[in-house]
């Protein structure tokens, strides 16, 4: 594929916001991680969890005339978009393009719903639309496309509007939306990234899977049981690239579908497999040449297994892999747009992190699975995993010019 050039790119998650909170906390090996305090309760209590919250995200105020977008995703995606110079990429983009030339392509799972649960609590009388008070009756904000809306609403982008509901790859594949839209001439550049925030649905849908954890996560660890949820949001500025050296580029993507089950992934990783594979075809690059892959890696004893064997069939042993997901939660939706952000950084700066939280590899699990500190290294190329319910797979490279 032709080189996509990465202008500017963020996320804000549970280690802070911007790309300097991200790149400290792995530095520092500093978990988001607390004790759930999220409702709703059972017996009196929040669910007895491990999650990855954004401070100040409830006591933030979007400005007066945004009042009809308010809800927490949307606050969440305001801030995040506030960092790391994403506005001022965007403006740049659209003296060159024009607004109606430029996409914006999102990923979430959640969107809003956290609001409807609200609304839901709220209801009064027979239930009919009428119970509803005034500020739950808001069609803009009570559906999956809330996000996109939003954004259109605050950037005055005019390009096409695209929502990835995908699971947890969703904000990864919309790495592989724009390229296309680039590709064929429909856009010049795109906005893109992902934005999703916890609700009783998040925890107590997981909950239901037995899939989350009372502790904090551990990926990979022969000891591991469940997950930690987490939210975030995160964008990256994609427009086609002019090769400068040191230039941050998408160079590949992959995507594929186990078809497997509903829930689980396929067994020996054959669709994972594919995804990766396909991602390498279209960089133009061997296994061998990635120095760093961040790892879906949830914590879960299925997952993390299963991507163990699909890594170990592809990738020499000198491969650094790890998984975040202890550093910010699993922030399902915004997965994607928040672990390219840590590829992206490991490019930048040669630091690559290790899997927090984890100390016993789990016999499944090949030697480019690391534990243990950090390593620093120069690297050329960097790829993201993002697998989400279903089997829906992406995987990303990065690269450095």
């Amino acid at each position: 594929m032709a080189p996509l050039a990465v202008r500017a790119y963020t996320a804000t998650t549970a280690l802070g916001r911007g790309r300097e909170a991200q790149l400290d906390g792995l530095r520092s090996r500093r978990s988001g991680l607390r004790r759930n305090d999220l409702g709703p309760d059972t017996d009196g209590a929040p669910l007895p969890c491990w999650i990855g919250r954004v401070d100040g995200l409830d006591d933030l105020a979007l400005p007066a005339e945004l009042a009809k977008w308010d809800c927490r995703n949307n606050r969440l995606a305001w801030l995040a978009l506030q960092q790391d110079g994403i506005t001022e990429a965007l403006d740049a983009l659209v003296a060159r393009h024009g607004a109606e030339r430029v996409a914006i392509v999102v990923g979430t799972s959640t969107s809003s719903i956290g609001e409807t649960e609200d609304a839901y609590a709220g209801l009064e009388g027979d239930g009919d639309a009428a119970a509803f008070s005034v500020r739950m009756a808001r069609p803009n904000v009570h559906t999956v496309h809330s996000l996109g809306g939003f954004l259109q609403h605050v950037t005055g982008l005019r390009g096409p509007c695209i929502t990835v509901a995908t699971a947890c790859s969703s904000s990864a594949k919309v790495f592989a939306q724009a390229s296309r839209l680039i590709e064929t001439g429909i856009v010049d550049a795109a906005l893109v990234g992902g934005v999703d925030t916890l609700c009783g649905s998040v925890l107590y849908g997981f909950n239901s899977l037995q899939l989350v954890a009372s502790e904090p996560c551990r990926p990979f660890d022969a000891t591991r049981v469940g997950l930690s949820l987490g939210e975030a949001g995160g964008f990256a500025v994609l427009e086609r690239a002019a090769g400068e050296t040191g230039e941050l580029q998408l160079r590949g993507y992959g995507e594929s579908s186990d078809a497997h089950h509903m829930s689980a992934p396929h067994p020996e990783g054959l669709g994972a497999q594919l995804a990766m594979r396909e991602a390498l075809a279209r960089a133009g690059i061997a296994a061998g040449d990635v120095g760093y892959l961040n790892l879906h890696g949830t914590a879960t004893p299925a997952n993390d297994r299963v991507e163990a064997i699909a890594v170990a069939a592809l990738f020499p042993d000198t491969l650094h892999a790890s998984s975040t997901k202890a550093f910010t939660g699993h922030t399902l939706g915004a997965a994607g747009i928040v672990e390219s952000v840590f590829a992206l950084l490991a490019l930048a700066h040669g630091e690559l992190p290790g899997t927090l939280g984890s100390s016993q590899p789990d016999p499944a699990c090949g030697p480019q699975i690391r534990f243990g500190n950090a390593r620093s290294d120069s690297l050329r190329y960097a790829m993201n995993n993002s697998f989400g319910f279903g089997g829906n797979n992406c995987s990303l490279v990065f690269a450095r010019a």
